[in-house]
């Protein structure tokens, strides 16, 4: 049954949430006693709850996804008028703005050259996993099929993925996970595996070599990195390691699979955060900004080498690639993909990535001379952290507790929305994540800054 809405009176819409919505990562104990937050409206950085009270939101609706913005009218309008003609066949057919974006897509990535369609970033890590698979089998007799991924590193929540998933937290209780899938160590020089070295970067580069001979080259057939680590800490590559790794993968004909669902789109002042590093990937994964979270939409994007080893002769009816998303045929992500990528172009928001990106390290850096409590500052463009420590010279971490009151601060005393590592790796859940939409000002931060300041003096006292 339909139910009148009063514009002024929602208290029915949080009745409903409350008592049939099941929201992510989320432990509903809580809602004994408080009621679910409900987003009602955004606009530029802003958004506002049932309540009416306006929030600085500090991480892109959460989870790193709206680059350009809420309130975007013209990508509204390019979606609604692109379902209106034609609003969705499934992908073994082509799409208009399907095609369009897809061009515009490669024109940003030199060297690459198919667009493979999905709809979520955990589909589009797994069509990666599924083509090194089939690979495996048409060319190497099946055996090099492990995929090798990195401690700390994020690539989604299904059952592969999480195999995938260098984060403890996540997998906890979702095993037994698929076969094949082999960690190597994460890079981050703040807490080093190895003490005190020269060249931290080579050295943890060479460390997914040392994995490899362990394993056998001949049985790997790719290495799956984020270019800048994400929910597992913000962790920004050490100098000399990405070079090394185009390196060793090249040495052991090991496809290179950079997973861009976070950094995509502008992110770290780059189009794409591999880009920082001149490496050239065999395979780019992509979803949260690339539509700005106005129309679901991921892209699996390959070299043409790539496509080519999955494109038999016509007559062979296995070897090609058989597979299907179902909501990759929808139109409305490219359409949406279309405008996000004209704003961010027009608005010169890449440039104004790079200049805030330095300006909140900045202040991320004034804050660590004044709070024991941050131990390290990290980041590239609008994509930084800050780790927490109970003591700077032990580097012990801070507890969750501590970290997730200061994000509680932020929010009860400043209306400030900020993030932190979440479910992800035990005794490490303790750096607090900034990624304010593209458009962010320098008054945008430094009310940022000011939220986490006084939530810092008042969580510490």
């Amino acid at each position: 049954m339909n139910k009148q809405i009063n514009p002024n009176d929602i208290s029915h819409v949080v009745e409903a949430d409350k008592a049939h919505v099941w929201h992510h990562l989320t432990n509903h104990s809580k809602f004994d006693a408080v009621d679910p937050l409900i987003i009602v409206e955004g606009k530029g950085l802003r958004v506002w709850n049932q309540a009416g009270r306006e929030h600085l939101d500090a991480v892109s609706g959460g989870v790193w996804t709206v680059n350009v913005g809420y309130g975007r009218e013209s990508i509204a309008n390019a979606v609604r008028d692109q379902l209106v003609k034609m609003n969705y066949f499934a992908g073994a057919m082509g799409s208009v703005p399907g095609a369009l974006f897809a061009e515009r897509l490669i024109e940003k990535m030199p060297g690459m050259s198919r667009v493979y369609y999905s709809n979520s970033g955990s589909e589009a890590n797994e069509k990666c996993f599924k083509m090194v698979r089939q690979i495996a089998h048409n060319r190497y007799g099946g055996k090099k099929n492990k995929i090798l991924y990195r401690q700390r590193d994020y690539h989604g929540t299904t059952i592969a993925t999480l195999s995938a998933g260098g984060q403890d937290e996540r997998k906890d209780e979702y095993g037994p996970f698929t076969p094949g899938f082999v960690e190597v160590p994460h890079c981050l020089e703040y807490r080093s595996q190895w003490g005190e070295v020269d060249d931290y970067g080579i050295r943890a580069a060479n460390a997914i070599e040392e994995v490899i001979l362990r394993e056998g080259p001949e049985t790997i057939g790719a290495l799956c990195l984020e270019p800048v680590t994400a929910g597992g800490g913000v962790i920004t590559p050490p100098e000399g390691y990405w070079e090394r790794v185009q390196e060793i993968c090249r040495k052991y004909d090991i496809l290179l699979h950079i997973d861009e669902v976070v950094c995509g789109m502008g992110r770290t002042g780059t189009w794409f955060g591999y880009q920082h590093y001149g490496i050239e990937p065999d395979m780019v994964t992509m979803a949260k900004g690339v539509a700005s979270g106005y129309a679901a939409i991921s892209c699996t994007v390959t070299t043409e080498k790539v496509f080519e080893m999955l494109k038999p002769e016509v007559s062979d009816t296995m070897g090609y690639f058989r597979d299907i998303s179902t909501f990759g045929g929808c139109t409305a992500g490219p359409a949406a993909a279309l405008e996000n990528m004209r704003i961010l172009e027009e608005e010169d928001l890449l440039e104004n990535t790079i200049q805030m990106g330095e300006y909140f390290l900045e202040k991320l850096e004034g804050l660590k001379g004044k709070h024991k409590l941050i131990g390290d500052v990290r980041g590239k463009g609008l994509f930084c952290g800050a780790e927490l420590v109970v003591d700077r010279d032990t580097k012990e971490p801070a507890s969750e507790a501590m970290t997730q009151a200061i994000v509680a601060d932020c929010f009860r005393e400043n209306a400030v929305v900020i993030g932190a590592t979440n479910r992800s790796l035990k005794g490490f859940n303790n750096t607090l994540c900034f990624s304010p939409a593209l458009i962010c000002t320098k008054s945008d931060i430094d009310e940022i800054i000011s939220a986490v300041d006084g939530a810092i003096t008042r969580v510490t006292a």
